[in-house]
């Protein structure tokens, strides 16, 4: 890694300098009238940007918020957030957009914007919605091919189509076949009757469930030369089958998730609804799977699919259990730890979780250290842990207790101290402009 110096001056990079490797350092960039910092053996990433998490408002604030769910995430390294539809009620409309807006204005500790839901009925409007969205209200557009938490599957042909011809926005899709996990599920309960094993769960909601809905997305994808960004890929046959259409229409993007890089199903039976999710963590082969596509860079993004739920709800049996993990918190330290594990580039690490959700959705200024850029910073020591705690989250709980990563020293939100030895600096926080970022 380089070292060197960084100035900021307002919310944005001023100048970056590099040491030079052969001399002895440059003179300073900074004079008397900056405040210094040393950060002298620590590391500098761009903030990370979630483009795929549910923080639960308006509607399930029992579970989480805005606010609760956006300290958590800054505390984590994450600087700028996108929050997907199902809510209640659902954000499948531009007012609904605005409301969420206004509630961020109020509460959020780091950037925020918003995807907006397609469903069966309202496909006109967002066609409308994309083409006269110049002053960039709403993200992506999100495309449940699989049923979820929320209940906004989108499983009529003529209107997936139509959604898939769409060229001013990207398309996010959530990819399960319905018709399967239906099937798969009565079968599951003439077995177990009303006490299904959770390790049922990736039979459930099997590979097979994604990767035919996969499947079906990019080959529209391929025709329609879709900006096709598919979530939370968790199978070694659709990273091939990704890895393949990309050759035909290289607008296809893939995100994975942490969960799916640190869990697998051998732990279900111990850890059962607490890694309940959609689509479900598969074998060990498609974990390693994952990995391998990291070290190929065939994944483009992370994003934590940080969906809360309170641990009484986990506790439930299986039919009950919803399905959603807390982990916005963890995706970056985890990632970064495992990058460490399997010796993979930390430049790699910085596009996934930053550079590459900024360029595919054309994010401004954001997502990379260089000069004119916002200022979203994290800074942390290579050399320095810190356990994850069991009350993490509003929540109650998270899957990742007891593990320890890397702690982060510093963040910086356009500009401004937000965390400081890995505790919120309230009185920086006091004084930051909220931004709704696009």
């Amino acid at each position: 890694m380089s070292e060197g110096e960084l100035s900021i001056v307002g919310n944005k990079i001023e100048r970056i300098v590099f040491y030079d490797k052969t001399d002895e350092r440059l003179d300073s960039i900074l004079d008397n009238s900056y405040q210094r910092i040393d950060l002298s053996g620590k590391y500098l990433f761009a903030g990370a940007i979630d483009a795929h998490v549910h923080f639960r408002e308006p509607g399930l604030t029992h579970k989480a918020n805005i606010e609760t769910e956006s300290r958590a995430a800054v505390l984590g390294g994450v600087t700028s957030f996108i929050d997907m539809p199902n809510t209640n009620p659902a954000t499948i409309s531009i007012e609904r957009i605005r409301e969420k807006k206004s509630l961020a204005e109020k509460s959020s500790y780091i950037n925020y914007a918003f995807n907006i839901g397609a469903s069966n009925e309202n496909i006109s409007e967002i066609e409308a919605l994309v083409e006269a969205d110049t002053k960039k209200e709403f993200g992506a557009v999100k495309v449940f091919m699989g049923s979820s938490t929320g209940n906004m599957l989108v499983d009529d042909n003529s209107t997936l189509d139509r959604l898939f011809r769409i060229k001013d926005k990207a398309i996010f899709i959530h990819s399960e076949d319905e018709n399967i996990i239906k099937e798969n599920t009565k079968k599951a309960i003439s077995l177990y009757g009303d006490d299904i094993p959770f390790e049922q769960h990736s039979k459930i909601r099997s590979s097979l469930a994604c990767i035919k809905a996969t499947a079906k997305a990019l080959e529209a994808a391929m025709k329609y030369n879709t900006r096709l960004h598919v979530l939370h890929i968790s199978t070694a046959e659709e990273i091939a089958m990704v890895k393949a259409a990309k050759m035909y229409n290289p607008n296809i993007s893939i995100e994975t998730s942490v969960n799916y890089l640190s869990f697998s199903d051998e732990d279900y039976a111990d850890k059962k609804g607490f890694i309940k999710c959609n689509p479900a963590i598969k074998s060990q082969r498609d974990r390693q799977a994952l990995i391998r596509a990291l070290e190929e860079g065939i994944i483009d993004c992370i994003g934590s699919d940080h969906a809360p739920h309170l641990k009484s709800e986990k506790e439930k049996k299986y039919i009950q259990c919803p399905s959603g993990l807390p982990s916005i918190g963890q995706s970056f330290p985890a990632m970064l730890k495992l990058f460490k594990e399997n010796d993979l580039k930390l430049t790699y690490l910085a596009s996934i979780m930053s550079e590459n959700i900024s360029r595919i959705l054309g994010i401004d200024k954001r997502g990379r250290l260089q000069e004119g850029s916002y200022a979203d910073i994290v800074v942390f020591d290579p050399d320095k842990y810190k356990l994850v705690e069991e009350h993490a989250y509003f929540c109650g709980w998270s899957p990742y207790t007891g593990q320890e990563f890397n702690s982060i020293d510093y963040v910086f939100v356009n500009g401004h101290i937000v965390v400081k030895d890995n505790k919120l600096a309230q009185e920086e926080r006091d004084t930051m402009p909220l931004v709704f970022f696009s």
